[in-house]
C-alpha cells in the first residue's frame, strides 16, 4: 500500500499532512519591515508602465533609487572654512590636538603668574563684566586668584578665593591627562566615569556656592572676593 506523500514548492518531499505555503498569494511583511526597493519597481508608489519605467518621469519629485525620500533632512554640502578644517585634522598627528589644548592652558597659567590677580585692583582690565556693573561675585569670580595660589603651593588660600574650583582641578587634570595620553601615545588609563547626576548635583552645588557667596550676612561674608 502506498502512501499519499506531499511535495513541497522546492522540491523536497514534507510529512504527511504537512501544510505547505501558498507562494501564490502575497506573503504579509513582518511588523515594522521596510520593503527595500528594487530595480524596475516605481518610486514611493508610482504606476508602471508597459516597460517597468514610471509614469512621469520627468516630475522632479521622482527620486532615483537609494536617493534621499521626500521631506527627508539632505546633508549640506560643507562651506571652504569646513572643508578647510577637515582636511587640516586629517593630515595633521595626532598629538597635534593635546598639543593645542596642553598650550591653551599653558597660555591661562602664564597669564595668571605674569599679571599676578592677587595685586591687582578689583576694577583693572580684564574684568568680570558682572562684577564691575553690579558689584556681585560671578560663579567664576575668584577662579583666577585660586589658579594662582595653586600653582604657587598655597591651596588653602586657592581655596579661599574659589573652593570648587581647587576641588574639580584634580579630576580635570586626570580628564585631560587620560584624554591627551590616549590621543597621543595610545595610553589607556582607567577611564573616570562621571555621571548625569553627579554633574547635575555640581552644578546644583555650584549655583549654591555662587549665591551664597553675594549674601551680605555672615559667615557668607566671608566668601566675599
Amino acid at each position: 500500500m502506498y502512501r499519499e506523500r506531499v511535495t513541497s514548492v522546492d522540491g523536497s518531499a514534507g510529512q504527511p499532512g504537512q501544510q505547505v505555503p501558498d507562494t501564490s498569494a502575497p506573503q504579509a511583511a513582518p511588523p515594522g519591515a521596510v520593503a527595500a526597493p528594487h530595480l524596475g519597481a516605481a518610486p514611493y508608489g508610482e504606476p508602471l508602465d508597459g516597460e517597468g519605467a514610471a509614469h512621469g518621469a520627468g516630475n522632479p519629485h521622482l527620486h532615483a533609487e537609494g536617493a534621499w525620500p521626500p521631506g527627508a533632512y539632505q546633508q549640506v554640502e560643507p562651506d571652504r572654512l569646513t572643508r578647510f578644517v577637515l582636511r587640516v585634522h586629517a593630515r595633521s598627528p595626532r598629538w597635534a590636538a593635546p598639543l593645542a589644548a596642553l598650550g591653551c592652558v599653558g597660555i591661562g597659567m602664564a597669564y595668571a603668574l605674569v599679571s599676578d590677580p592677587t595685586r591687582s585692583d578689583p576694577d583693572a582690565a580684564p574684568s568680570c563684566l558682572l562684577k564691575l556693573t553690579t558689584g556681585l561675585d560671578c560663579p567664576g569670580c575668584g577662579g583666577t586668584r585660586a589658579l594662582w595660589y595653586v600653582l604657587h603651593g598655597d591651596l588653602p588660600a586657592a581655596a579661599r578665593h574659589h573652593f570648587l574650583f581647587v576641588f574639580a582641578l584634580p579630576f580635570l587634570a586626570y580628564l585631560f591627562v587620560a584624554w591627551a595620553g590616549k590621543q597621543a601615545f595610545g595610553w589607556r588609563l582607567p577611564e573616570l566615569r562621571i555621571s548625569s547626576p553627579v554633574i547635575a548635583g555640581f552644578l546644583a552645588v555650584w549655583l549654591a556656592f555662587s549665591v551664597a557667596r553675594n549674601l551680605p550676612w555672615a559667615p557668607f561674608t566671608a566668601l566675599y572676593v
